[in-house]
């Protein structure tokens, strides 16, 4: 449809029919899109909306949120009033424990200093923090979990699921056993320095006749893969085509100005792709925004940057919007963050995802009784 935030593919049918139900799009943003997106589940749990999510897409940092969300989904009862022993243990404790690790520049170090890539590292992290040797097969049936990533080589999203792992050109491999860390490391490989990541394939493994126009060596065999936000910075892509109502969490960054740019060849092109990927993000979430108010879609859209002020409802928790802009201004980092951000990078994103359900999605939703972690505020 026109003005779509989400573009047809050559094996898209058109027009676009989506199916009842409701989707979780989880963008990128390091760390800080990662807690960001802890405070938008602990609210959506607590409303008793989470369990209803039939998909829930991620990119990058979102991807590190929803892979531990994925591997605990079956142990929890979204009984909110067991919200505290079960979610905050099973879900947002091991989150915060990797936040206390600084991880990127010890991978970017290793990388370079022994065999293998910095995404390598990465995953080998995660693995040891987070997913101690689960894989795609340990994800649950439902609710569907997509893990994106962005295939250098095609051009196109690469998604990571339990049935499948596939790009429409490259083709599909079936009930794939990669390794979950894998499938989020190469998520959230940020270029430039932890990225791309390399996966070895074997061509046999694909489904005959899967791919569009790209089903051959060396497509299927080694497979370079960089962060999903490349592609697509809202994880909109798998949601965006198969439900009608979607909720979109934006822990993304923003492109700040620079009196002096630098001029040499690298970071002068640093600079410059980092302009062009602000513009589709801007492009892409006025889209969105549009598609809710021509009612193409239902469902509502909270972002970091969000004045909280302007969803205009009478008793929102407070967030002064010169504090909450401070801490959009967390940097896009797998790097150490103390207690305090943490606590309220979650309180930022509980807060905001609240307001946006209450004006948009259920005005019954019960009133928040204040801040996940009261004593730091945002």
């Amino acid at each position: 449809m026109p003005n779509s935030p989400v573009e047809k593919i050559a094996t898209d049918s058109l027009p676009f029919k989506p199916e009842p139900g409701m989707a979780l799009c989880l963008s990128g943003g390091g760390y800080r899109a990662m807690l960001f997106h802890v405070g938008a589940l602990w609210r959506l749990y607590e409303a008793r909306l989470l369990q209803n999510i039939q998909r829930i897409s991620s990119v990058s940092g979102g991807s590190i949120t929803a892979g531990v969300l994925a591997l605990k989904w079956r142990r929890l009862s979204f009984d909110p009033g067991l919200l505290r022993s079960e979610f905050v243990p099973m879900v947002v404790s091991p989150i915060r424990a990797l936040a206390d690790e600084t991880i990127d520049a010890d991978a970017i170090f290793r990388g370079a200093a022994l065999p293998g890539r910095a995404s390598d590292r990465v995953a080998e992290a995660y693995d040891d923090h987070l997913f101690k040797g689960a894989t795609l097969q340990d994800l649950p049936d439902l609710p569907q979990f997509v893990i994106n990533a962005t295939n250098v080589q095609s051009g196109v999203l690469w998604r990571f699921r339990k049935p499948y792992m596939r790009d429409y050109r490259v083709g599909e491999v079936k009930a794939p056993r990669v390794p979950l860390a894998q499938a989020v490391a190469a998520s959230s490989a940020f270029p430039p320095l932890l990225s791309p990541f390399e996966m070895r394939l074997d061509a046999n493994t694909f489904t005959p006749n899967s791919g569009y126009d790209l089903q051959r060596k060396p497509y299927t065999t080694r497979v370079l893969l960089t962060d999903g936000g490349v592609y697509d910075n809202l994880g909109l892509e798998t949601a965006w085509k198969c439900y009608g109502t979607i909720f979109v969490s934006d822990g993304g960054g923003k492109f700040d100005p620079e009196e002096e740019p630098k001029t040499d060849w690298a970071r002068h092109s640093f600079r410059v792709l980092n302009l062009i990927d602000n513009q589709v993000r801007s492009i892409r979430k006025r889209q969105l925004i549009d598609s809710y108010k021509s009612g193409a879609r239902q469902g509502t859209y909270w972002g970091i940057r969000t004045n909280i002020a302007d969803y205009g409802l009478a008793d929102p928790l407070a967030c002064p919007h010169d504090r909450t802009m401070a801490l959009a201004e967390t940097p896009t980092r797998l790097k150490r963050m103390d207690e305090r951000l943490q606590e309220q990078l979650i309180n930022w994103g509980y807060a905001v995802c609240d307001a946006a359900l209450r004006k948009h999605v259920d005005g019954t939703v019960a009133n928040p009784q204040g801040f996940p972690y009261p004593d730091a505020g945002v």
